[in-house]
C-alpha cells in the first residue's frame, strides 16, 4: 500500500528588519522566533510536514509560496506568517511590503492547480493599522481601515480560510513571551479543542484572545480582536490528527 501524503505547513517568522542601506526600519520582534518554533513542533506532532523559515525578504516570501505549487500535498495546507504589517500587507525582513493578495494569487486555481481542491488555512500575525483597541465593543470592520481593506478578502482562493490577529485598522500585540494571537492558537492546538471543525476552532481562538488576553506595560488595558474569513464549502478538521 502507498503511504498517504503528509499535509504541509509553511511557517514564516520575521524578527529583524533592515532597509536596502542597512538601516533599521522596524523594531526587533522579540518573542516571535521561539513562538514560531513551538508552532512548528506542534504542527509536526499533528502529522504536518513543516517548513519553518526565519527572516525572509519580500521576494523570498513570494518565492516560498511559488515553491509550494510544485510540491506534493496531503489533505491540508497551513501557513503562518508572523511579521510587521499594515492592512493587506506583511513586511519582508528587507522592510519591503508583500501584498496578501499577491500570496493568494500565487495559490489560486489558475496559478497553482495542485492546491485547487485542498483546504488552505492562513494565520496572519501582523498589525493591520495604527489604532489601539481599548476594549470597547466594536464590529470587526470598525476603526478607520484603508478604503480597499476588503479587497484581500475578495481575492482569497477557493477552499481557503484566513484568520487575522486583529481587526482592520488595529495593531497586533507581541512581547518577549509571544503574541496574544499565536499563543491562543498554540493553546488550542495543544488541547482537545484541536479536534473541532475549523470554523468552531477559529471562533475558540477569537474567544480566548478577547476574554483572556490584555496588554501590559505601556499599553496596559489594550485588547485585541481576531477575525477570520472563509470560503470553505464543507466542514474540515485539519488538526484532528
Amino acid at each position: 500500500m502507498s503511504q498517504l501524503r503528509q499535509s504541509r505547513a509553511l511557517v514564516i517568522i520575521n524578527t529583524d528588519f533592515c532597509s536596502s542601506d542597512g538601516d533599521m526600519v522596524f523594531g526587533t520582534r522579540r518573542g516571535a522566533k521561539r513562538e514560531g518554533e513551538k508552532l512548528s513542533n506542534v504542527l509536526s506532532r499533528l502529522n504536518y510536514r513543516v517548513k519553518l523559515m526565519h527572516n525572509k525578504t519580500a521576494k523570498e516570501i513570494e518565492d516560498l509560496y511559488q515553491q509550494e505549487c510544485c510540491c506534493e500535498h496531503g489533505e491540508y495546507f497551513v501557513s503562518i506568517i508572523s511579521s510587521h504589517g499594515q492592512e493587506g500587507i506583511v513586511f519582508g525582513c528587507d522592510s519591503e511590503p508583500v501584498k496578501l493578495a499577491r500570496i493568494f494569487q500565487i495559490l489560486s486555481s489558475e496559478k497553482c492547480p495542485v492546491l485547487t481542491k485542498i483546504p488552505k488555512i492562513f494565520f496572519i500575525q501582523a498589525c493591520r493599522g495604527p489604532e489601539f483597541d481599548r476594549g470597547v465593543a466594536v464590529e470587526c470592520d470598525s476603526g478607520e481601515p484603508e478604503p480597499d481593506c476588503f479587497s484581500d478578502y475578495l481575492s482569497i482562493p477557493p477552499q481557503t480560510a484566513v484568520m487575522f490577529a486583529c481587526s482592520p485598522g488595529y495593531v497586533a500585540f507581541l512581547n518577549i513571551f509571544g503574541s496574544m494571537f499565536l499563543q491562543a492558537l498554540l493553546k488550542v492546538l495543544e488541547g482537545e479543542q484541536r479536534h473541532l471543525a475549523l470554523n468552531r476552532l477559529l471562533t475558540r481562538i477569537s474567544w480566548e484572545v478577547a476574554f483572556h488576553c490584555q496588554a501590559r506595560g505601556t499599553y496596559e488595558g489594550c485588547k485585541e480582536m481576531p477575525c477570520f474569513v472563509t470560503n470553505l464549502l464543507q466542514e474540515v478538521f485539519p488538526f484532528s490528527a
